[in-house]
């Protein structure tokens, strides 16, 4: 049950990385609560099933700080990959 947790961890440093992030309108508004909610609940999931118990910090610390930096590479990466796209599409199109 505390999964959950992770999940409300990852879904805030998500959003959060959202609004932070330049951009926003070259991307989904939910792209990054759910990426950073997704990464939150992997790294649970597998730092648990690796034999590591709630009550251990490495748990909480891995699934909360995961989302806290992957998550702003990842909107960083897809928002340059859009802009450079939008703009491939621009010059072919002549626009």
């Amino acid at each position: 049950m505390l999964i959950v947790l992770a999940l409300v961890i990852g879904a805030a440093f998500g959003a959060a990385a959202h609004f932070a992030l330049p951009g926003r309108a070259l991307r989904g508004a939910a792209l990054g609560p759910v990426g950073g909610a997704a990464l939150g609940a992997l790294a649970w999931t597998a730092l648990t099933w690796s034999g590591l118990g709630p009550d251990s910090v490495w748990v909480w610390l891995v699934s909360a700080l995961l989302p806290a930096i992957v998550v702003p590479l990842a909107l960083t990466a897809l928002t340059r990959a859009r802009t450079r796209a939008d703009q491939q599409t621009r010059s072919a199109l002549g626009i």
